[in-house]
């Protein structure tokens, strides 16, 4: 076969990579369950509220590699992975070379000088590298869930700001969010009013926010605000539902599919 023929036309239709990171308690992890299958690969203990399957919490990062493993080469009807969460995978990364290397922290390793975050690299592209695995292998959908954080970005074009990002350096920043096909950034849609406070000054309050503390809302679409961005051209917004992802999603490939 010539290298022409294999060129390949039109959309692949393979499972979807999906981040999903916010707030702690906003909602990621019952939203992965909601997916078809799915089988958790916790790294942080907090899955005890949550109706899933999972394997035991991952104390090393040896543990989630075996886990990896163990669903590429095993016989299993799991059709979602799920990793809970990357920054706790991040620390366990952190944690093997520290020991590889004879040191205290990740600042230390190898000389130091951020090599460490450098050598954490190889060990995020061979869990990418697996999870890509499940993917083409085993048909699997992949989910990541992580925390979020402030950072100071500074924009070539305007005054630095801050912005919502995942809560990993940003090395391993890049390598995820490149790598995944939308990034998603969960939050609440919180509504605000100015009024008068007296003596000729406003304050602003938050308004409708409701007894959970407001709407439970997915950013699909990067902004000054939070880093996001997706391969499906969905929305701006979405609700922190599955099927709403998945809905949003099937509309992309089929733009004219409609419910009867």
């Amino acid at each position: 076969m010539s290298t022409l023929d294999q060129i390949h036309s039109g959309r692949r239709e393979t499972p979807p990579r999906i981040l999903i990171y916010g707030t702690e308690g906003i909602g990621k992890t019952t939203t992965a369950a909601q997916a078809p299958k799915p089988i958790f690969i916790p790294t942080e203990d907090g899955l005890d509220q949550t109706d899933c399957e999972s394997f035991p919490l991952a104390k090393t990062f040896h543990e989630v590699q075996a886990a990896l493993s163990a669903l590429i080469n095993e016989k299993h009807e799991y059709q979602t992975v799920v990793i809970d969460s990357l920054d706790w995978l991040e620390r366990l990364i952190w944690d093997a070379l520290c020991e590889q290397y004879g040191v205290s922290c990740i600042e230390k390793v190898d000389g130091g000088y951020a090599r460490g975050y450098q050598h954490a690299i190889t060990h995020w592209r061979d869990v990418l590298n697996d999870l890509a695995t499940l993917r083409f292998r085993r048909g699997m959908c992949v989910i990541l869930l992580a925390h979020a954080k402030v950072e100071k970005f500074d924009d070539p074009e305007m005054p630095s700001y801050d912005r919502y990002s995942p809560r990993l350096n940003r090395h391993a920043t890049a390598v995820v969010t490149e790598w995944a096909d939308a990034v998603l950034f969960a939050t609440r849609r919180v509504i605000t009013k100015t009024e008068d406070a007296g003596f000729g000054r406003d304050r602003t309050i938050a308004s409708g926010l409701g007894k959970d503390g407001g709407e439970r809302i997915l950013r699909c679409v990067g902004s000054p605000a939070c880093v996001a961005k997706n391969r499906y051209s969905l929305p701006a917004e979405l609700p922190l539902a599955w099927q709403a992802i998945m809905d949003a999603m099937i509309n992309h490939i089929n733009p004219n599919t409609q419910e009867n």
